[in-house]
């Protein structure tokens, strides 16, 4: 029998220091996330970080919790209802991080009597810090918890002509009556060597300008390719000429060099450049969670008014928007028929 099994990242269990030092404990011991060895990544983590982040970080989640919780878990909860209301096959929603574990979606759907696993990572361009980290352990649980399935993995979907149409209608209408002078994709930003890592052919990126436009194998797994493409794609659709946007990416950890240019640094210098009226949408995302709600459409958009801006529009991700919920139960229909 066959299911599926809707994987995103995670979230505290609540807003306070409490329940966010063991997510971010769990996310950045992860080491696909932060891929140095065991014992530099416990010091860096558990002896820098988790001092003073959890506070931090639970007063940016104070700032977009809901009376439902976590935005991207209510987001993410409301898209799964809506998709198995569209398939006759059992799906299940996981988190790689926090309560909602892979484990117990693949328990749930073991219970239904499923063996062939749809296993679909909520990221539209792959990356080691998301998909990676949620195959493998699907894998390592499927190996050591449930024999008897199967999975199969649903490759980055972010050039998928039915996701870019989604994307592109979202914008459209979440744009209109919105006069802007700019529209900035923003993308969330991972360090550059895990871009080498994932390349497949151990030569082709070099992360130089050119690399992500010459045909290659290594655009399977690379991140900034994925990302480039989906921002092409989207731009072509919705006919904005050259100059009218551009691509950041956001979100670095310091101490490292991540993809550039950076989000928060371009968006501080529109204003001086004659930009006043900015909309950003963040299509890393498929739901809305800290990364776009205080990141963007609070923390940047108040900066960019700071710094001379008029107008800032935050774009919202797909969340359980009926046509991408649409677009998801096609592709699980596509598996149930093969």
């Amino acid at each position: 029998m066959k299911g599926v099994l809707l994987v995103n990242l995670g979230s505290p269990e609540s807003p306070t220091p409490k329940d966010v030092k063991p997510y971010l404990d769990e996310f950045l011991m992860d080491k696909y996330v932060i891929d140095v060895p065991y014992l530099l990544r416990a010091l860096l983590v558990r002896g820098i970080i988790l001092q003073t982040r959890p506070k931090k970080s639970a007063h940016a989640y104070a700032q977009i919790w809901t009376d439902e919780g976590s935005p991207l878990i209510v987001f993410s909860k409301r898209m799964h209802e809506k998709v198995q209301r569209l398939v006759d096959l059992p799906v299940a929603l996981a988190m790689r991080y926090g309560t909602m574990s892979i484990e117990k979606g693949l328990r749930e759907l073991s219970e239904k009597g499923v063996t062939e696993v749809m296993l679909l990572a909520l990221y539209p361009q792959y990356a080691m810090a998301s998909t990676t980290t949620i195959w493998e352990l699907a894998n390592e649980l499927v190996r050591t918890k449930f024999p008897k399935m199967t999975l199969t993995k649903v490759p980055a979907f972010y050039n998928k002509p039915d996701f870019i149409q989604v994307l592109a209608n979202s914008i459209k209408k979440h744009l209109e009556g919105f006069e802007y002078d700019h529209l900035l994709f923003s993308y969330h930003g991972i360090p550059k060597r895990h871009i080498r890592k994932t390349d497949v052919t151990k030569s082709h990126c070099k992360i130089d300008g050119s690399c992500c436009n010459t045909p290659s194998p290594a655009h399977e797994f690379c991140y900034r390719h994925q990302c480039y493409e989906t921002t092409k794609q989207v731009v072509k659709l919705l006919g904005i000429p050259e100059g009218k946007y551009s691509q950041t990416f956001q979100s670095r950890l310091a101490g490292d060099k991540w993809l550039t240019p950076y989000t928060d640094v371009e968006i501080n210098k529109m204003p001086a450049q004659g930009i006043t009226k900015l909309a950003v949408v963040t299509p890393a995302f498929v739901a809305d969670c800290l990364e776009t709600l205080e990141e963007i459409a609070m923390r940047a958009n108040e900066e960019f008014i700071e710094n001379g801006g008029k107008e800032f529009l935050a774009v919202p991700c797909l969340n359980d928007e009926d046509e991408w919920c649409e677009v998801v139960a096609n592709w699980i229909q596509d598996f149930k028929t093969k």
